[in-house]
């Protein structure tokens, strides 16, 4: 299994808008990068609260556990987090899974991003998440790079990839809450 360089990543994945070169003086760095490609966050937030004293509970998650934020520019609360999506949208092919790191800019500042592996063959914005692990309150950038997404090539096809079992994140509309589906566990 190798990771895919940024002429492979060009060629091999489908991410729309491309953006072809990673410079831009004055903004948080998107775009390819030698083995990678850094993705931007959209400007629709999820910020968590605890404003309604909920729990927060995967299988009956309560949408009152965040605030909506659209703005160029959003404020997460110290220890906190929020939910948001990239601007790319992205096609896995069959034969790749990837993996998405935080950009050093953010984590220099106790800014962590998460995202789970994006399976062969799953489509759609990426949902993350972006904890503040600081005491202080942290400034996140709409439309600028926020993590890299790192393409790793199998080396062999999978038997089942995320489009043939039907994945529930498949193709989401919109910034995603996490669900579970009757009978899954």
């Amino acid at each position: 299994m190798g990771v895919l360089p940024d002429w492979m990543i060009a060629k091999g994945v489908k991410i729309e808008p491309f953006a072809p070169h990673q410079h831009r003086p004055g903004v948080i760095s998107y775009g390819v990068t030698s083995y990678g490609y850094d993705v931007r966050v959209g400007r629709t937030f999820k910020v968590f609260t605890n404003v309604w004293g909920s729990t927060v509970d995967p299988k009956r998650f309560d949408p009152k556990s965040f605030v909506d934020v659209v703005a160029d520019e959003c404020i997460i609360p110290p220890n906190s987090f929020a939910l948001a999506e990239t601007v790319e949208r992205l096609e896995i092919p069959r034969d790749i899974i990837a993996v998405c790191v935080g950009k050093s800019t953010y984590a220099r500042c106790g800014i962590i991003v998460n995202v789970t592996p994006l399976e062969p063959e799953w489509r759609g914005c990426v949902t993350i998440e972006i904890s503040n692990t600081t005491p202080l309150p942290a400034k996140i950038y709409a439309n600028e790079g926020i993590a890299q997404i790192l393409f790793l090539k199998g080396e062999a096809l999978c038997e089942t990839s995320y489009a043939d079992k039907k994945g529930k994140y498949q193709d989401q509309k919109g910034l995603t809450l996490p669900f579970v589906q009757p009978g899954e566990s």
